[in-house]
């Protein structure tokens, strides 16, 4: 038996229970993948690996765009051996005290839970992830580190694992957790099934970093936003520090000190950072060859982009292409 995967006897077969949580204003396609990830997932005999149960505090649940008839109540959570936390569609609307414990007591005896999004938001209501590694979803990772200064965020990756608690960024991300899950309990081989029948890819790596739109790396005010506009316009330029201090009208000295108090890095972080930027936008839009994607970004080889790119998203530059192009090279 794989180490994790708590199977169960029910009318004579042994099944892991996964129970995905629904309240009012549930993120209906977070709560639908794990259905679909955990319910497509089969042993080598054919039989369900799992019991997926959709479990509420009531019957009827408004999700924002259908109302739903949910069949489990919240007692189901003290069976469960998974729980899933689906996101909610308002990071600030509350959640009943009922289901924050009924997940908390599932956490407590041992169950393995698992957010989705902005399910984070209300796993940490419960307390279960304070003092861990966690992420959500890019856009709310901010609110959620204010409000709960005691979790580790990472709001960088596509999930977190911490053994019996892990965490996902939004939408497809839910997928490669539910499907890291799945390859934890039962195996490669079951999950590359479950992602074919699902027509989705194979499992993203979860250091791998969020697809999003990036803002610039430091949001600065003031004087250097004239300069940043500049340093994004001319990336394929070489761009030493006299260079930039001679556009900013500066020493070198003056320019690095002033750069790192209004901007928060020196120039030549913030130039590496946004030249990631630049080739995952090339990477997505076009199908340049990885040596023209370095030249044009203004790296000296596709070597040292690689190296960049590895250390601010996690992942190469092939991998990332090969995940997020939206070029259409079926002509």
């Amino acid at each position: 038996m794989i180490a994790g995967f708590t199977p169960r006897r029910a009318n004579g077969r042994r099944q892991h229970v996964v129970a995905v949580v629904a309240f009012d204003g549930v993120v209906l396609g977070d709560l639908s993948t794990a259905c679909e990830v955990f319910g497509l997932a089969k042993r080598k005999d054919g039989r369900p690996a799992y019991e997926v149960r959709v479990c509420s505090g009531s019957v009827h649940v408004e999700s924002m765009h259908v109302a739903l008839h949910v069949p489990w109540r919240l007692s189901s959570l003290a069976d469960a051996d998974t729980v899933i936390v689906p996101g909610v569609n308002d990071v600030n609307r509350p959640v009943p005290a009922s289901v924050l414990r009924g997940i908390r007591r599932a956490a407590e005896r041992g169950a393995r839970v698992a957010s989705i999004c902005t399910g984070a938001f209300v796993l940490a209501a419960t307390g279960v992830l304070d003092g861990l590694r966690a992420t959500t979803h890019w856009l709310a990772a901010a609110d959620l580190a204010r409000r709960h200064p005691s979790i580790d965020l990472d709001a960088n990756v596509l999930y977190v694992d911490n053994g019996r608690v892990l965490t996902s960024a939004g939408a497809a991300a839910g997928f490669d957790l539910c499907l890291h899950m799945v390859r934890r309990d039962l195996g490669a081989d079951v999950a590359a099934s479950v992602a074919r029948l699902a027509v989705m890819p194979l499992e993203r790596a979860g250091g791998q970093a969020q697809f999003i739109e990036h803002a610039p790396p430091f949001e600065a005010p003031g004087a250097m936003t004239p300069l940043l506009t500049w340093l994004e316009q001319n990336l394929s330029r070489e761009l030493p520090l006299p260079v930039i201090a001679r556009r900013a009208a500066m020493s070198t000295r003056t320019l690095s000190r002033r750069f790192r108090e209004q901007v928060g890095g020196t120039p030549a972080a913030w130039v590496a950072h946004a030249r990631v930027r630049r080739v995952q936008q090339l990477l997505e839009t076009t199908d340049l060859a990885i040596e023209q994607v370095a030249a044009e970004a203004g790296f000296g080889s596709a070597a040292v982009m690689r190296e960049h790119f590895g250390t601010v998203v996690g992942t190469n530059p092939l991998s990332y292409r090969r995940a997020f192009s939206r070029v259409d090279r079926s002509a």
